[in-house]
């Protein structure tokens, strides 16, 4: 897809490079990269470069009409996701100092450059630090570049340092050296940055002191209210090629879903995840466990279930999968990690539990009260819709790209 690169009609001219495709909106990276893209498109011309995985669809095939004049398209070599293979580039990786996915997106910058070549933006968003090397390339070109956290990837292989143990926990605290070394010089680069949460701001400034640092925090488009459902039912969704998501599973599977079956014989327990490989092998013995597959309303899914569950134990950023029981007016328990980042209260909006017992009896007592269940799901719908529709966290944007308007004209005066 291509367009004339002087942009449509009197908009200004935006790019937006993407690690991942923004649409179809599965998952939580694809729903911020959107949100960001339909913002943009609302008051730019935008030209977007898009990386693509092998076999995967054409990204910009899938992007509404209207949003873009211009997309191009980075092609990633192939990777197998066999174990031996993983360990092996982890492994070269771990010699190198490179964190994995920095390394994934890394290599491509004579592309990018003729893609840019010729080009002007008024702002430039690079959606991931995985991609926040080109700015060398796009900093030519642009009046400002912004890049967008979605969680800090140093504090992300802590995170997991701390929850795994031997040569797992090892290898991400060596990753996490890694990404704090190359945060440490790229941040600081950057115009603008954006993160999910007041949590993430305050790391990124102890990484990068005089960064400009907005709160852009994930959400939802806006979502009508979902007819529910009083199944015997709770839920997890989320990518289980995620590793936390996948320990998650496999911890609430072990230590909470025992004693939940035992005291309710009739519940079953959905698992809402298009890449399930990794646990199949629980479903496999186990008919009260089922996979959905992708489904096209997410939300309308988990509105059928009395309880969802976050069991996180590790991760960075904040959780869509929360954003979206909110917005199906299904009561949430989680880890504290798991809220990490939400602005909430506990026992209001979600109940919090952190150790095997308090969980199990968080959701025991919430399949078991209907009242409870009622209240703390309408109490998170009504937070959905005052904080976090994708309209909501636009103003956010709003602030960052007046601001520099605003520089930028002051520049011109004077």
């Amino acid at each position: 897809m291509s367009a004339p690169s002087s942009g449509s009609g009197n908009k200004p001219r935006a790019l937006f490079l993407a690690a991942e495709a923004p649409y179809p909106i599965i998952g939580g990276g694809p729903n911020r990269a959107a949100s960001v893209l339909e913002y943009l498109a609302r008051r730019f011309s935008v030209h977007g470069i898009f990386f693509r995985e092998p076999g995967a669809p054409d990204p910009a095939a899938a992007i509404p009409p209207g949003r873009l004049d211009r997309a191009d398209v980075v092609e990633l070599p192939f990777h197998s996701k066999r174990p031996l293979a993983r360990l092996l580039r982890n492994a070269s990786r771990l010699a190198r100092n490179r964190s994995p996915l920095l390394d994934r997106f890394s290599g491509f910058q004579a592309q990018i450059e003729r893609f840019l070549s010729g080009q002007r933006y008024e702002a430039a968003f690079i959606e991931h630090f995985w991609c926040a090397p080109y700015i060398q390339q796009v900093r030519p070109c642009a009046q400002r570049v912004i890049v967008d956290l979605y969680n800090i990837e140093s504090a992300w292989h802590r995170s997991m340092a701390s929850s795994e143990s031997g040569a797992l926990a090892w290898g991400h605290r060596r990753f996490a050296r890694a990404a704090l070394e190359s945060e440490r010089y790229w941040l600081p680069r950057f115009d603008r940055i954006l993160v999910t949460s007041g949590k993430d701001a305050k790391l990124v400034r102890e990484i990068a002191a005089d960064a400009k640092v907005t709160v852009y925090p994930n959400a939802l488009p806006s979502i009508v209210p979902p007819p529910r459902s009083d199944r015997p039912e709770i839920i997890f969704s989320g990518n289980l090629e995620y590793a936390p998501n996948i320990q998650a599973v496999r911890f609430f599977h072990r230590n909470v879903w025992p004693a939940l079956q035992s005291r309710w014989p009739e519940l079953k327990w959905k698992i809402l995840s298009k890449n399930a490989g990794s646990i199949r092998d629980l479903v496999l013995c186990d008919p009260d466990i089922g996979i959905t597959g992708f489904v096209e309303d997410a939300v309308a899914v988990i509105a059928q279930a009395q309880v969802a569950v976050v069991p996180l134990l590790a991760g960075s950023g904040t959780r869509i999968k929360i954003l979206e029981a909110w917005a199906a007016g299904t009561p949430v328990v989680s880890t504290t990690l798991g809220a990490e980042g939400l602005e909430y209260r506990d026992r209001e909006h979600l109940v919090l539990a952190d150790d095997v017992e308090s969980f199990t009896a968080a959701v025991s007592e919430l399949l078991s009260l209907p009242v409870h269940r009622e209240r703390i799901g309408a109490a998170g719908r009504r937070l959905y819709e005052e904080q976090y529709t994708w309209q909501t966290a636009w103003k956010a944007l709003d602030g960052v790209l007046d601001d520099g308007f605003e520089k930028s004209v002051r520049g011109l005066i004077r």
